[in-house]
């Protein structure tokens, strides 16, 4: 398809700029790395979930300034967390993967969301819980690292399993332990991203009125539990620049003790139902990391169908 045929088709869309996230950067700099953060994809195969999504892609490969890289943020399938029937989550992992090939040829940085572990009825499966959504995305485990462009890249793994298929958002004792570890290995002048798929920090899990007995409920999966201790491992080494998190289907961004935390929203918007998420529309983000340490980041909305 022609470049023309395809602006045509899918649209340029519009790039909204969430400023003061990467105040010390300038546009002029020439990224280190530039990412596509794609998160909370959810696709199935409805057949209207499947065009969108590569359209998303589609669109990401049309911007002026492509992407290096795309780095998944996890709930790359509707879900499996609920599902017994194994077929139909080789279905959607098919979907996804079979979608992805045939529109983009970046490499891709997986991290695994809730939706993406099998909670089916048989746990003596060998392919029960984490293990199916590794195997699927070739991962050795669920959380790991790697250095690139000047910069230590850490994939965070948020699903903490509680009872029969359930969660809440935390690192077990082992991840929280090689955590300590990695960052301890990391030199001083290196800078950090984090990308977990529930947010370590945000402020959209107050979008909603969870308000009880004059105070907010917050549900465990929605916000990391032990961001506290998440909090302190990074400000004692004091070169985590940018913690980036999905989950929420919501766009937001703070700064809290000099590290920035930002959720990029969803490309699936209301899981395919409709653009619009609350006030936030579907879309990815995209990151430009520098050489010193600093960063931009924007969001942009890409055209449905």
């Amino acid at each position: 398809m022609k470049r023309r045929e395809l602006i045509n088709l899918i649209g340029l869309g519009t790039l909204a700029p969430l400023t003061g996230v990467a105040a010390t950067s300038k546009k002029s700099k020439k990224p280190a790395l530039r990412i596509a953060h794609l998160t909370d994809i959810h696709l199935n195969d409805n057949k209207d979930a499947v065009r969108n999504f590569r359209n998303c892609l589609q669109h990401l490969q049309m911007l002026g300034d492509p992407a290096d890289v795309v780095f998944n943020g996890g709930d790359c399938i509707m879900d499996a967390l609920g599902v017994e029937d194994k077929s139909r989550v080789d279905l959607q992992w098919n979907t996804f993967e079979r979608s992805y090939q045939s529109e983009s040829d970046l490499e891709i940085i997986h991290c695994i969301g809730n939706h993406d572990v099998w909670a089916g009825t048989s746990k003596t499966d060998p392919l029960y819980g984490k293990k199916y959504a590794t195997e699927r995305l070739n991962l050795d485990k669920p959380y790991y690292s790697f250095d690139r462009a000047g910069w230590h890249f850490i994939v965070l793994d948020s699903t903490h399993p509680v009872g029969e298929g359930w969660y809440t958002a935390r690192l077990d004792e082992e991840q929280m332990a090689w955590l300590k570890d990695d960052l301890e290995k990391t030199p001083s002048d290196a800078s950090v991203f984090v990308m977990s798929h529930i947010p370590i920090l945000s402020v959209s899990v107050f979008y909603t009125d969870n308000v009880k007995n004059n105070a907010w409920q917050v549900p465990g999966g929605w916000m990391h539990l032990d961001f506290l201790d998440i909090q302190k491992l990074f400000l004692a080494h004091g070169n985590v620049k940018l913690c980036v998190s999905g989950h929420m289907h919501l766009i937001d961004q703070l700064n809290y003790n000099g590290i920035n935390y930002v959720c990029n929203g969803a490309v699936s918007g209301s899981w395919w139902s409709d653009p619009y998420y609350h006030e936030s529309k579907a879309g990815y983000a995209m990151i430009n990391l520098y050489a010193d340490g600093s960063f931009e980041r924007e969001f942009v909305h890409y055209d449905w169908s």
